[in-house]
């Protein structure tokens, strides 16, 4: 990953977090974004700490078109390219009642990953157009394959995934003939443990065990490490039986 520029949504925390570190570790100049400005700048500190300083943190709600469209200016001033676009960031909501969450939280949640990969890619495929090896990577989710019904997200979060997924599956089809690739993973559930902990290197990856986000980064990094005539569209993966379908850090 040395030499590439990486953008991160939702990098505060969980697997965002992750993968802002792991990148970063992996010699990736990363920009990551939240929320919330502190937040981001407590992810980037712990990156700076590891010796790692190509990193930048941002405040973005990806919801928000004003607050996308200056993230991506923001960027812009400082690269003149973006290489990886990590779609990360998006509103968990529980419930299995719909009558049971506010209009509010349903607004924010269908927002978040629906409009907010939307506006992110809009505003970002400037950059990524600028860069030799361009890939978008959507966090997506099992509830949205069509396979599950195990979760117990709100609806509201089915919506919001199947809007993030059927966008995803267009623009693959659509920047394809640009040499973008856009590439979504399927997660079901997954097990994220502390990036800079120990038992990041010990963890469990038998069979019968879940999925872990070492896996997931796995995943991606074999997606948009292929040679440019390797257009891989969507990762599926198969819960534990008796598994949710909620991304941990969606």
């Amino acid at each position: 990953m040395k030499n590439t520029s990486v953008v991160v949504t939702g990098a505060a925390r969980d697997f965002g977090r992750t993968l802002a570190i792991r990148l970063a570790a992996l010699g990736a100049e990363v920009f990551l974004s939240a929320r919330n400005l502190k937040a981001a700048e407590a992810t980037r500190d712990e990156i700076l700490a590891l010796g790692h300083t190509k990193v930048h943190a941002f405040a973005c709600d990806v919801g928000d078109p004003e607050s996308v469209r200056a993230f991506a200016e923001q960027v812009g001033r400082v690269t003149d390219r973006v290489d990886i676009l990590l779609n990360n960031g998006a509103g968990w909501l529980d419930g299995f009642d719909l009558g049971s969450v506010s209009d509010e939280e349903i607004m924010a949640t269908v927002t978040s990953a629906g409009v907010g990969t939307v506006l992110m890619t809009k505003h970002f495929l400037p950059l990524l157009r600028a860069s030799q090896r361009p890939d978008i990577v959507n966090i997506v989710s099992l509830v949205a394959s069509g396979r599950s019904d195990s979760s117990s997200a709100s609806p509201a979060f089915y919506a919001a995934k199947g809007a993030q997924a059927n966008f995803a599956d267009i623009m693959s089809q659509r920047l394809r003939s640009e040499g973008v690739r856009v590439i979504s993973l399927y997660p079901p559930d997954f097990r994220n443990v502390d990036p800079l902990g120990p038992e990041w290197d010990g963890a469990d990856r038998g069979p019968g065990t879940g999925l872990t986000a070492q896996s997931l980064l796995d995943c991606i990094l074999f997606a948009v490490n292929q040679p440019r005539d390797c257009f891989i569209r969507t990762f599926g993966f198969e819960p534990v039986a008796g598994g949710g379908g909620q991304p941990d850090g969606a």
